[in-house]
């Protein structure tokens, strides 16, 4: 059903996932000129990919168990950037690529956020389906 709170949390991540990628720029290099996520290609396509998980998890409402597994997908994929990011401000020295960090190297962290709280959600509805089956 698409009224469920999963629903919302999951057009969440995808709205941080696909729409705050153009608003909050990931850094700041040398010449003084942010960086967003459509700068750098890898970075783009791994955002829109977690976006298009999302919205696919949504219409998977009939389906809990591949919905359940795209959300864990999904948080496997925004690991994978936050440790991108993290590579990316630590290991690099700050006057190379990197000079000032912004906030849009958060982003993966608030998705996660809404994907693990919609997957406790599906997780809740999936046990009340079962419990109302055992009463059968």
């Amino acid at each position: 059903m698409l009224q469920r709170i999963q629903t919302i949390y999951l057009l969440l991540a995808a709205i941080v996932s696909a729409g705050l990628i153009y608003v909050l720029a990931l850094w700041t290099n040398n010449e003084g000129v942010e960086v967003f996520a459509d700068d750098v290609n890898y970075v783009f396509v791994a955002f829109l990919v977690s976006a298009f998980f999302s919205i696919v998890a949504i219409f998977r409402y009939k389906n809990r168990k591949s919905q359940f597994m795209l959300g864990r997908l999904n948080i496997i994929l925004n690991f994978f950037l936050l440790g991108f990011f993290v590579y990316q401000s630590l290991n690099i020295s700050g006057e190379t690529a990197v000079s000032e960090k912004g906030i849009g190297m958060l982003l993966p962290i608030i998705s996660i956020v809404f994907l693990v709280l919609a997957n406790k959600a599906i997780k809740k509805d999936e046990d009340l389906v079962k419990s109302v089956d055992r009463l059968r």
